[in-house]
């Protein structure tokens, strides 16, 4: 059986571009750290070693984070079902179905190949969204699975992250052990600050204009999988009203994994920081399902389940 998920040549070389480019940010930033922290040694292999733990675990990571759990086809039947018939349509092996219980409606998937990935749902989506939306929403997770574009973000997350944790790292000790440091010192935490600021804005741009159009293209995938973008359609107009309406404090949590999501847990739509989102703005996206629905002689609405 051949595959219906459609190769998307513009994700692969949007991705395969931000790659390479946070290739040589990568090395020049190990580079700058070891002349700096003079100590070549350390700095390769907590590197190292962060970036094999962050790849490898990021399955668990993200459940872990999000309270998901594995969930057996006789617990979800139903969710078992519907991610059975579109992998079988897909031609793509079944990843680990979990279910994580909170009330925001989303979903994510995660791992780094198709062989070691997870879909999540959240049971306040199962509970608010009809069985074509959600066959919508699994299609859309399943297509980043099959493009492989979630380990892309993963890896890409990586120096971000790594650039971060130095900055507050270096930030803490300065106040904390800042008396105790001489001048030279001091001036080499200065400058680790710096670079590190440099590489973490550069990293954040290029992972969020990455991040926008994987959302699109696995849009696109799921329309053209299911051959219902109205359910698509109305499983994004549904989802985002509800997240607008759920209270900031519950979702402060969540945002941290917001590049993994459905629809972000912003609980708005975004002004101007949306050249900073990790997702396009609904509006797009509802504007290229309502395309693909007239390519396809479907009438979309975003209101209703095809």
């Amino acid at each position: 059986m051949q595959s219906r998920f459609r190769s998307d040549r513009r994700l692969t070389v949007r991705m395969t571009v931000t790659l390479f480019l946070l290739g040589l940010l990568y090395v020049g930033f190990v580079a700058a750290l070891i002349v700096l922290l003079k100590s070549w040694l350390l700095v390769v292999v907590l590197v190292g070693a962060m970036f094999v733990a962050q790849f490898w675990f990021s399955d668990r990571i993200a459940m872990f984070a999000m309270r998901g759990r594995v969930v057996e086809r006789d617990e979800y039947p139903e969710l078992h079902a519907v991610v059975d018939r579109l992998c079988a349509i897909a031609d793509m092996p079944k990843p680990v179905v979990a279910v994580s219980a909170m009330d925001m409606p989303n979903a994510f998937a995660t791992g780094r190949n198709p062989d070691h990935a997870v879909v999540c749902v959240t049971t306040g989506l199962l509970r608010r969204l009809e069985p074509a939306e959600l066959e919508g929403v699994l299609a859309h997770e399943l297509s980043h699975v099959a493009h492989k574009d979630v380990a892309v973000i993963t890896i890409a997350s990586f120096l971000g992250v790594i650039a971060g944790l130095i900055v507050r790292f270096a930030f803490y000790s300065q106040i904390f052990g800042g008396g105790r440091r001489d001048q030279n010192t001091a001036a080499v935490f200065a400058i680790v600050i710096g670079v590190s600021a440099a590489v973490y804005a550069l990293s954040f741009l290029l992972i969020r204009a990455l991040s926008r159009y994987r959302e699109l293209a696995a849009d696109r995938a799921a329309a053209q999988l299911t051959g219902r973008p109205s359910a698509l359609a109305s499983a994004l107009t549904k989802v985002s009203g509800d997240i607008a309406r759920i209270p900031t404090k519950d979702l402060r949590t969540a945002q941290a994994f917001n590049a993994f999501y459905f629809t972000p847990a912003t609980g708005k739509e975004p002004g101007i920081e949306r050249f900073f989102s990790t997702h396009p703005t609904l509006e797009a996206r509802l504007e290229q399902l309502g395309r693909i629905s007239a390519e396809l002689g479907e009438a979309a609405k975003p209101g209703k389940a095809g």
